[in-house]
C-alpha cells in the first residue's frame, strides 16, 4: 500500500471516529470538543493538497512505506 493510500485511509478513520465521539446523537460520543479534532484533520488535508508537506507520510516514509507520486 503506498503512502498516500494510508494517509487518506488514517484520515478517513480519524474524521469517523472523532465524529463519532463528537456528536451528542452517536452511540460512542464523549464530549463536543472531539470535533476540534475533526477540523484539525480537515484543515491537515486541506493544507497537504496544496502543499504537498503531510507530517503523516514523512513518518511513514521513515518507517519504510512505499511512496507514490503526491508525497
Amino acid at each position: 500500500m503506498s503512502v498516500e493510500r494510508i494517509v487518506l485511509a488514517f484520515a478517513g478513520s480519524m474524521i469517523l471516529i472523532s465524529l463519532g465521539l463528537g456528536v451528542a446523537g452517536s452511540p460512542i460520543f464523549h464530549h463536543s470538543n472531539w470535533l476540534w479534532f475533526t477540523a484539525f484533520v480537515g484543515f491537515n488535508l486541506l493544507q497537504s493538497a496544496f502543499t504537498g508537506f503531510c507530517p503523516l507520510a514523512i513518518i511513514l516514509k521513515k518507517l519504510g512505506s512505499k511512496p507514490g507520486h503526491a508525497f
